[in-house]
């Protein structure tokens, strides 16, 4: 298996981007990312994108061929790849198999969503389809009550209180006031999130992630032509993925997302490392309470104690393990289809020392932890400065 490295990243500024279509946004990444790699757009082989649903947002499928063509790549393979919000974190990881296997040498990812066209409601139904649609959605479940189900229990079983819960939002807040690229680029305190107006008892609006426009795109090679494109090459050192059942009430404990902790144990195998090891991390917190469950699933800490950690202040930046720096889902903003993808921008550029104030000092490891639904999918990809 050829080793892989990412050359080149662009991010648009996450938003109520209304000044752009959707294959605007993705175009303005994907430049950005081939300028950074100091690479002609003809060099890319395939473009993998990541996108979760473009025909309930805006009315347009087909969405792989139509960036292709925007993007001037006319007879390249153009694959669209839907995981919910994995989405871009899944078209990451089968373009790094591309690669790995020889298939091509130079590939594109990118990730993007528009989905402040619609209203509010009609948003929160399009975001039930990443559940179960016949026994979840159907009966009024959303997404933001399945993880509040997931935050009672975990309350009750751990002990967890709603304070670790706003502790996340007050920490990811933060981040982002030093990301010029994020949505939200204030700082909240516990108890303006603690007062915020309740979305799903026991979670309020400050611990949910927003509504987005945005993208983000990444190009990858084989690791013997990196240093053609770039004296800082980030290297791909391993990755992991795994589903669980799409419906919580299939699942014997639902405080552990079990494609989480599968998905960690194939990356951490393939890298040679383990937890301790990881110096930066990117984790998919669209709610406050899954930055928690991640830390225990990912084995930062004893399962349990999420919410004690963050209370220490493990996951600052500085911290034992910086977590979200970039500001997270939850302040950077979580344009579905391209999140998976900011995070591993986010993660290239710690690696690179590029990430300016909110720079993880000494990062040679890094982890994107991209989840779907209510972690009915998971894919982890870790990055190292050096090759394995």
């Amino acid at each position: 298996m050829r080793e892989i490295a990412v050359v080149g990243v662009g991010m648009t500024k996450f938003g109520e981007r209304w000044d752009k279509q959707l294959r605007d946004l993705f175009v303005e990444a994907a430049n950005e990312a081939l300028k950074d790699a100091n690479m002609e757009r003809n060099e890319i082989q395939a473009l993998y994108v990541g996108n979760f649903s473009a025909g309930s947002f805006v009315g347009q499928e087909h969405v792989g061929p139509l960036l292709a063509d925007y993007l001037s790549l006319k007879y390249k393979p153009a694959f669209r790849v839907e995981s919910a919000c994995a989405s871009s974190g899944m078209a990451f990881n089968l373009a790094c198999m591309a690669i790995a296997s020889g298939m091509y040498d130079i590939v594109m990812v990118g990730g993007v969503e528009k989905m402040t066209d619609i209203s509010a409601p009609e948003v929160t139904s399009v975001h039930a389809k990443a559940m179960d649609a016949e026994w979840e959605s159907f009966f009024g479940l959303t997404l933001p009550a399945a993880f509040a189900l997931i935050a009672r229990r975990h309350f009750v079983q751990y002990g967890t209180k709603p304070e670790q819960l706003a502790m996340v939002s007050v920490k990811n807040h933060r981040n982002a006031t030093k990301n010029p690229l994020a949505q939200f680029q204030f700082e909240v305190t516990v108890e303006r999130v603690l007062t915020s107006p309740i979305v799903s008892d026991p979670l309020h609006v400050l611990d949910c992630s927003p509504v987005t426009d945005g993208a983000a795109a990444v190009i990858l090679c084989s690791a013997e032509l990196a240093k053609k494109y770039t004296d800082t090459p980030v290297y791909v050192l391993g990755f992991g993925t795994a589903s669980d059942t799409i419906a919580l009430h299939d699942r014997s404990d639902i405080t552990t997302l079990g494609a989480v902790v599968e998905a960690s144990r194939q990356a951490y195998k393939m890298a040679g490392i383990e937890p301790k090891n990881i110096d930066v991390a990117e984790l998919h917190d669209s709610f406050t309470i899954t930055e928690i469950i991640s830390y225990e699933d990912l084995g930062f800490c004893e399962k349990g104690k999420g919410g004690l950690m963050i209370q220490e202040g493990e996951t600052e930046i500085g911290g034992r393990i910086s977590v979200n720096p970039s500001g997270g889902l939850k302040a950077r903003g979580n344009p579905i289809g391209a999140t998976g993808v900011a995070q591993v921008v986010e993660i290239v550029q710690q690696l690179r020392g590029a990430a300016g104030k909110r720079q993880v000092s000494g990062a040679e490891i890094g982890m994107t932890q991209n989840i779907g639904g209510t972690g009915s999918t998971c894919v982890i990809h870790i990055f190292g400065r050096q090759r394995r």
